[in-house]
């Protein structure tokens, strides 16, 4: 018989051959409509039982009730029986009554509040048993005002002397914090004086209670952090006792008293080296004399691992954790491997912070780490992967930042999260980062086009902090000229938004081209964020003109040509200066450069018979024509403004330029894409 089962029939006076029978007729029916008939004549006779009133059968026909409600079949109709029987003065009929309450009631349900009087009550019983039975159900289903309204009876009886009682209270104690977080204060006394506790059950209790406290109140850690000599007293007793009948699984002493103690020494130890310190010999203990064999003593050894990991050990018990975690992928157990999998990765990574600086080792555990990424655990593993990157060897800042933007790219949860990664290996590793690290993230940034203001009004946050890091500085010149307007709006829901004037961007803008850390290729990003700025501002044209104009002498032939090609946009082309200054479209995914440095595509060699494509500039001309180099062929672009002949395609739009192109060598002209010159 199930043990459910069997409990149901034993909490009764007597042995209950009416329910024996139901439960031998229910599974001797050959069909379910049968088994459903059954039900239902079952359940209308414990209907008329009810209404019959105290007739001693009550509580027999309430436990055939909950058989049919452990089959899955309606059985609410008992709720206000389990309340009659919880108020009942006799201990058998409480029994059913808190088992059934436990079954049918829970917090969402009016009937649950019947309860709270019987409960305090019962609390303050002679009989430990019958507060057994209140406190359990307590624990199991009681609401938040429940709590609040017998939380200082559960306070009072973890004071008791009765060890059982103890044990019951301190789980009790753990639902109520977890239902009402403001009255964990209440237990914090209470909890600290039950780790003297001998007996085992209290000792569990406790530890997880304490655990409780921490986790919702981290002000506690500070107190509790007071009793980690007991906790490795307690753990030492643990792992030094003989063998105890009692508290033995398969050789291991209490495996999950240890396992409770490994995880509150744990929170305890977190960025705290005096606690640390205090239970580095104990863990160092506990992971050489453990056997690994038996499944409980992997469960210890795997919360051992998990402790030296995330407290501040010391290099050599980190090592120690990760041979152990070599051992378990190792394991012949399917289930050990699979839980062990991807926290290898975690520990990998904790390795590489904190084992001795070796080349070799760090660069095959973090190509191991960057192997074991993957959707499910990609938040947890690039936190740890940007924290290896402060502190990684200059050798293997390039190959982290690699591994870090193709996790990114594969697993990124969200469009922002991507953005936030890319951004914060190029504030910590800029120099680092491949060549098409940034129009990568130019592309990602246009496509998120719901991201614009966010990411403009965080750049240039990093802009006016440090310009020393090149990829960072051009891309945040970028978006400063495509999304301007959105940074001088001031509002942002995403992050509180700067405010600044036009004077203050475009001084942030003339510091990165004065500035003697500036790139030629930094400082072309930054004069063409200038020159878009002339059509989303109103007040500092003249200024802007001013500082393109400083340009068109520059020594650099790059620089010197764009700022030409500008103030030619300012003198003879002004009325197409907004047209040709919008907003950039999205970007293709799949352009050159693109790739975000995975190499392992083809290479395709160019076609020597087709021509070559050059990057298109703009000339200035006396004739008021612009020559476009591109695939190494020479033609003449003449532009006009539309006549009034001119029809938009598809009747689409509206003309506001018309291009008239020469050839006056006849050549053979492939497809040719005019683009900007602003175009980056």
């Amino acid at each position: 018989m199930p043990l459910s089962i069997s409990l149901i029939t034993d909490t009764v006076m007597t042995p209950s051959v009416r329910l024996q029978e139901m439960i031998r007729v229910i599974r001797s029916a050959r069909t379910q409509g049968e088994e459903r008939g059954i039900i239902q004549k079952e359940c209308a006779d414990i209907r008329a039982q009810f209404r019959q009133g105290d007739n001693g059968e009550r509580s027999h026909s309430l436990a055939k009730l909950l058989y049919v409600h452990m089959l899955g079949y309606p059985a609410h109709f008992g709720q206000m029986e389990c309340v009659r029987l919880i108020a009942s003065p006799r201990y058998s009929e409480k029994r059913i009554g808190y088992l059934g309450a436990m079954m049918l009631l829970d917090e969402k349900q009016d009937a649950s509040l019947l309860i709270t009087n019987s409960i305090k009550n019962d609390l303050s019983h002679s009989s430990q048993y019958v507060q057994s039975l209140a406190l359990c159900t307590l624990a199991c289903m009681g609401s938040a005002e429940m709590c609040r309204d017998l939380a200082p009876e559960i306070e009072r009886l973890l004071r008791a002397s009765n060890s059982y009682i103890k044990k019951k209270a301190t789980l009790c104690a753990v639902h109520i914090i977890r239902k009402v977080p403001e009255l964990a204060e209440l237990f914090t006394p209470s909890a600290r004086s039950l780790l003297s506790e001998k007996n085992h059950g209290v000792l569990h209790g406790a530890v997880v209670l304490i655990t409780e406290l921490c986790e919702h109140n981290p002000d506690t850690l500070d107190q509790f952090r007071k009793a980690v000599p007991e906790l490795v007293q307690i753990m030492k007793g643990l792992v030094t006792s003989s063998y105890s009948p009692e508290h033995n699984v398969a050789g291991i002493s209490d495996p999950f008293l240890q396992v409770r103690i490994l995880r509150l020494l744990r929170i305890l130890g977190h960025n705290n080296d005096t606690a640390s310190d205090a239970m580095n010999d104990l863990l160092a203990q506990v992971a050489t004399n453990t056997d690994s064999s038996k499944t409980a003593g992997s469960a210890v050894l795997y919360e051992t691992v998990l402790t030296i990991m995330d407290i501040n050990s010391e290099s050599g018990l980190r090592v120690l954790a990760v041979n152990i975690l070599g051992r378990f992928l190792l394991n012949n157990d399917r289930n050990i491997r699979k839980k062990n999998t991807l926290f290898s990765t975690y520990c990998t990574l904790l390795f590489l912070l904190y084992a001795p600086p070796s080349g070799f080792y760090c660069s095959r555990a973090l190509e191991l780490s960057l192997a074991l990424v993957s959707a499910v655990n990609i938040r947890s593993m690039m936190k740890e992967l940007l924290i290896f990157l402060s502190t990684c060897p200059p050798e293997l800042r390039s190959q982290t930042t690699s591994g870090i933007f193709n996790a990114a790219e594969r697993y990124s949860p969200s469009k922002r999260w991507h953005i936030d990664t890319i951004l914060h290996v190029l504030t910590t590793a800029g120099g680092d980062v491949r060549d098409e690290t940034v129009p990568n993230l130019i592309q990602l940034i246009t496509t998120a086009s719901e991201l614009h203001c966010y990411t403009v009004h965080k750049l240039y946050r990093a802009l006016v902090k440090d310009i020393s890091q090149q990829p960072l500085v051009q891309v945040a010149c970028w978006c400063i000229g495509e999304y301007g307007d959105l940074l001088l709006k001031g509002e942002c829901e995403e992050i509180e938004p700067v405010q600044v004037t036009e004077d203050d961007v475009l001084d942030a803008l003339e510091t990165v081209l004065q500035s003697h850390m500036s790139s030629p290729a930094t400082r072309g990003f930054a004069l063409t964020a200038t020159m878009k700025l002339s059509t989303r501002i109103t007040d500092n044209v003249d200024r802007i003109r001013s500082i393109v104009s400083i340009y068109g002498s520059c020594i650099d032939l790059e620089l010197q040509q764009r700022a030409v090609e500008y103030n030619a946009l300012f003198k003879k082309y002004d009325h197409m200066r907004a047209a040709v200054l919008e907003r950039m479209p999205v970007m293709d995914k799949n352009s050159p450069g693109h790739t975000n440095g995975d190499t392992s595509g083809e290479n395709k060699e160019p076609d020597p018979s087709k021509p070559k494509p050059v990057e298109a500039g703009l000339l200035s001309e006396p004739a008021s024509q612009v020559i476009i180099i591109g695939y190494c062929i020479y033609v003449q672009l003449q532009m006009k403004a539309p006549s009034g002949n001119v029809i938009p395609a598809h009747g689409l739009g509206q003309v506001t330029q018309t291009v008239v192109l020469n050839n006056p060598n006849k050549a053979s002209l492939p497809c040719l894409f005019l683009c900007s010159c602003l175009s980056h």
